[in-house]
């Protein structure tokens, strides 16, 4: 984000100008028109809907909606920085049982190189945290606007090109390449740009812009839909625009010095050869068979893959892993699975995944390299539609597809009959042991619950992906509100 930082330093001197390359008439016409050059601050309000991404209830589907009540973005273009204030509720689909949807308050910041949220945590006041990972996305936003993608373009050497009327403009800040289609009336109509995703590579994250109205004086648009990964993730109705308004949005220092932490990896043993390998928000295990391991879950990215592969490897030595066993497609559950096909492990999956995959990981990943943009090697698959089974013949691995779940359409649990384990996410997420217990039980925990009974699986443990500890049926019986007198197992 360097790049950034100095580009804030230069802004005012060139947002004048038409940057060298650049042909004259439409950059310079729609800086004129849109008040590029005196524009410092900018402040918009709406509503409209809100989309969240990576987690698609189907791998052709879209991202699942919500509503937004109240949204505001301020931004400096000089810092630059941005705070998004949001409220929003999510959709309800009829024939999908999920919880019942509660207003989300959002408050994101970014300035310059630090990104932080305020929000609060563990029921105390809202303070500061640290999101470094976020910055390349929040400063691609600050870009996104009409008036910024101009100041951009005039501070990086833009180059334009006639195109029906207009221009398409283009130009590269840092590794990041910005492309923006500027009409005959000289208002920017899209901006697209190009970030790393774990899971899709150079993901496209295309703005467009519609309905210019002059806002006391400003010209920017009514409707602003940003999409990504081929979905809308924002469908805004602005109401109000001010310009030059106040917008001081000084980083707090444990934003400034914040870096993405160190991924970290523990083990606990479950059974002989079977380990919880545990660590941040989302855990795997790894499972000894006679001539190779199985690795159970590959989620949020490379760096915790790789971690997780080297623990599998320090406790299992002298074996390949042979097979990733995924839950679901969501990408915090599948952003590390690019890592286990350069290691040249299967990927075992619900069929309905596989086609998802196989686009994704064909395209380009070349803004943050990973292994297997490197070594190009051939995605393999095993998939199922029904109950699966993994083996080496000594210990078998069941797979079984968690049926009727509001969460995903492709969504397994995996059972180890031997051991009695039963390994699943997000359908229950255990909270600590003194935790009190769910007001109203999580229909995901309901269903799960059906689908153990209804398989007849004898479940002593289960491992959970996500929480701080491991958990009996006991656990979930209370968690969905089933008697103690009832629980037998």
């Amino acid at each position: 984000m360097r790049t950034w930082i100095a580009l804030a330093a230069v802004l005012t001197a060139v947002a004048t100008t038409v940057a060298c390359g650049a042909k004259a008439g439409t950059l310079q016409a729609s800086a004129d028109a849109l008040g590029a050059a005196d524009t410092r601050t900018i402040e918009y309000s709406g509503t409209g809907k809100w989309y969240q991404f990576g987690q698609a209830p189907n791998p052709t589907l879209a991202w699942p909606a919500f509503d937004v009540s109240a949204y505001t973005a301020s931004i400096n273009y000089d810092t630059p920085a941005a705070r998004i204030q949001m409220t929003r509720k999510q959709v309800v689909e009829p024939g999908r049982a999920r919880p019942a949807p509660v207003d989300q308050k959002v408050d994101q910041y970014i300035s310059g190189a630090a990104a932080w949220n305020v929000a609060a945590a563990g029921g105390g006041a809202p303070a500061p945290q640290p999101q470094p990972a976020a910055v390349e996305e929040r400063t691609m936003e600050v870009w996104s606007t009409p008036q910024g993608f101009l100041k951009a373009a005039a501070a990086n050497n833009a180059t334009s090109q006639e195109t029906g009327g207009g221009s398409e403009v283009t130009f590269t800040a840092g590794k990041n390449k910005f492309a923006g289609t500027i009409n005959a009336r000289n208002q920017v109509e899209k901006v697209q740009t190009w970030i790393d995703n774990p899971v899709l590579g150079d993901m496209l994250v295309e703005t467009t812009f519609s309905d210019y109205r002059d806002f006391n004086g400003t010209q920017f648009p009514a409707h602003i839909v940003r999409q990504q990964g081929g979905y809308p993730v924002l469908d805004l109705t602005v109401s109000s625009v001010t310009k030059n308004g106040t917008v001081d949005l000084t980083a707090p220092e444990q934003a400034r010095n914040a870096t993405v932490p160190p991924v970290t990896v523990t083990s606990e043993k479950l059974a002989d050869g079977v380990y919880y390998l545990k660590g941040g928000s989302h855990h795997s295990l790894a499972i000894d068979q006679t001539d190779h391991i199985v690795v159970i879950e590959g989620p949020q990215e490379e760096a915790r893959s790789v971690a997780v592969i080297a623990k599998a490897k320090e406790l299992i030595p002298n074996k390949p892993i042979k097979y990733l066993i995924n839950t679901h497609a969501h990408f915090d559950h599948s952003g590390g699975l690019r890592t286990y096909v350069d290691e040249g492990a299967t990927i075992v999956t619900h069929e309905m995944n596989k086609a998802y995959y196989e686009k994704a990981w064909a395209a380009p990943h070349t803004l943050t390299p990973d292994r297997l943009e490197r070594s190009k090697k051939t995605p393999m698959f095993e998939t199922f539609s029904s109950d699966h089974v993994v083996t080496d013949g000594r210990r078998p691995i069941e797979i079984h597809p968690i049926q009727g779940s509001g969460h995903n359409d492709a969504f397994v649990m995996v059972y180890l009959p031997r051991e009695k384990i039963l390994v699943e996410a997000d359908a229950f997420t255990p909270t600590a042991a003194d935790a009190p217990l769910p007001a109203t039980p999580n229909p995901f925990t309901v269903n799960l619950y059906e689908n153990i009974q209804r398989l007849k699986l004898d479940v002593r443990q289960i491992a959970a992906l996500h929480g701080p500890r491991l958990t009996t049926m006991a656990d979930l019986r209370a968690a969905i509100g089933q008697k103690a007198s009832n629980t037998t197992k």
